[in-house]
């Protein structure tokens, strides 16, 4: 007998949207700069290879946010016990938005995450640094 998906993605989405504040492109671009904001890129490394970076932002696997956050946790990680606000992002905006409700459900404050992500980030022409070209003979 197949799974039953009493809550879906788009209701998680929802949910999270609803909790968090969301930011423009070109509202999180005006906080760059900023000593006391940290942009946190939660996308896995072959993304960050293949799009690009933000310059400065920290990265953050989505996969191990809850764990670096935690000061008791083995993992913790010390930008996270700073206060400054934290600002999401993900490729389109999806694992941001879920990302950021944890982190303010953990007692992270104040937290944000950017609409459209990164791809929404590098069509507004937003600064980003591009991926390193890869040599011929690399496999991978």
């Amino acid at each position: 007998m197949p799974q039953v998906i009493t809550k879906g993605y788009k209701a998680l989405l929802a949910e999270a949207e609803a909790k968090v504040e969301t930011l423009s492109v070109e509202q999180a671009s005006a906080l760059v700069g900023h000593d006391d904001v940290v942009f946190v890129d939660l996308r896995d490394p072959r993304e960050l290879e293949r799009e690009g970076r933000m310059p400065g932002a920290f990265h953050c696997p989505r996969g191990m946010l809850e764990f670096w956050i935690d000061p008791e946790s083995p993992y913790a990680k010390p930008v996270f016990q700073q206060d400054k606000r934290f600002v999401f992002f993900c490729a389109g905006g999806w694992r941001s938005a879920l990302a950021a409700q944890a982190a303010q459900e953990m007692g992270l404050k104040p937290v944000a995450h950017i609409a459209g992500g990164f791809g929404a980030w590098k069509k507004a022409g937003a600064p980003f640094d591009a991926p390193e070209p890869r040599n011929a003979g690399d496999k991978g």
